[in-house]
């Protein structure tokens, strides 16, 4: 009986070394077929600054992003397949052209995260301290791309973002979305050493049911980001930031509570910004602004040619215009391509009846939208 044991122990282990060298072999074989798609990558590079396109190109990224979703149908998971491309796709970015991108920062707000999403690790980044030098970045084009936050499912819209629109000359080319989840972050490891919690203010509100039960007489204080609270709780024994699992690897801080946001559902929605326009993608979203015309039935006449055309309004905004008195810019979200037909005759319909119109932008939809 002993000797069948060890004749069934050398078996599986004989068996376990040959199925690690085939893994071995794919992973070499996968290596030398990431050294192929280099090279063409490369040469697409060259044709790109030859013709003066653009290096990023969102149609093309969710091109590939929808690929995946149809070619994987075996034992790879999908989501994993798509961190893996996207991470292939910035390193191949890269190797075309090394754009830099700027962003809401410090380093792991969740804005930082929405930008590792879209980019990856392998281009360089800008954290900046407001919206407004995200936008200057990109006008100035001391950066390729911004970064930025647009609404979130709770908070609503950032209404800072839709300002900077008004005399910016740059486009929405893209938006990513994305998941939030708060975390109570510090260098304690117990939860009733903590004397402060910092956090931006809109976490504090996404948190508030989960702090009044848990930690209900501890004072909260606001902070200017989510990261800027971990930067605090990183210095303060006795202080907890609610921030972000990244914001704890960064600045070496233990998790004493995961998703303690008071909603499941709490999402948030970024812009990335920059000079052009991308191409059409088949499934697109167009973003304008319009001032109005002080007169009866206007905001029907300009909304109506929309329902005439068939075309969907998936989010309408209005703000202060801060030029006359109780008159407003709305901004609107329509789904559809700049190139399309019925989106061009639409907006043609619609100027007649607006002081100003402005397009900010059209755009792949994300793939989550």
């Amino acid at each position: 009986m002993e000797e069948v044991e060890k004749h069934d122990n050398a078996v599986s282990v004989e068996e376990l070394s040959r199925l690690r060298e085939e893994i071995s072999r794919l992973d070499r074989r996968i290596i030398e077929l990431l050294d192929e798609r280099a090279k063409l990558v490369k040469e697409v590079g060259r044709l790109k600054r030859r013709s003066g396109l653009p290096f990023y190109a969102p149609d093309r990224e969710n091109h590939i992003y929808r690929m995946i979703e149809d070619a994987a149908s075996g034992e790879f998971p999908k989501k994993s397949l798509r961190v893996i491309f996207r991470e292939i796709m910035s390193a191949s970015i890269k190797l075309e052209e090394p754009l830099v991108i700027s962003y809401l920062g410090p380093e792991a707000t969740f804005t930082h995260q929405a930008a590792i999403e879209r980019f990856g690790l392998s281009l360089h980044y800008i954290p900046e301290e407001s919206i407004e030098d995200v936008f200057m970045d990109v006008e100035a084009e001391r950066a390729d791309f911004g970064v930025v936050p647009i609404e979130n499912s709770i908070e609503g819209v950032v209404s800072y973002t839709l300002d900077m629109f008004v005399n910016s000359s740059v486009k929405i080319v893209s938006e990513i979305i994305i998941d939030i989840h708060h975390n109570l972050l510090s260098k304690s490891s117990r939860l009733e050493d903590i004397k402060a919690i910092y956090s931006h203010p809109n976490a504090l509100g996404q948190c508030k049911s989960w702090i009044r039960k848990h930690l209900p007489n501890v004072p909260l204080f606001e902070t200017t980001s989510t990261a800027k609270a971990a930067k605090i709780a990183e210095k303060e024994p006795t202080a907890a930031a609610i921030a972000s699992q990244a914001a704890a690897d960064i600045y070496g801080l233990n998790v004493l509570a995961r998703g303690i946001e008071d909603k499941i559902d709490n999402i948030t929605r970024f812009l990335v910004i920059g000079k052009q326009i991308p191409a059409k993608s088949g499934n697109d979203k167009t973003s304008f602004m319009f001032t109005i015309k002080d007169r009866v039935g206007a905001l029907y006449h300009i909304l109506e040619p929309f329902y005439r055309n068939g075309i969907n309004l998936t989010r309408i905004e209005s703000r202060p215009s801060r030029q006359k008195s109780f008159s407003y810019i709305f901004y609107v979200d329509i789904e559809g391509h700049i190139s399309d037909e019925r989106v061009k005759n639409a907006l043609a319909e619609m100027e007649k009846y607006t002081v100003m119109l402005k397009i900010l932008g059209s755009y792949p939809k994300s793939m989550r939208s």
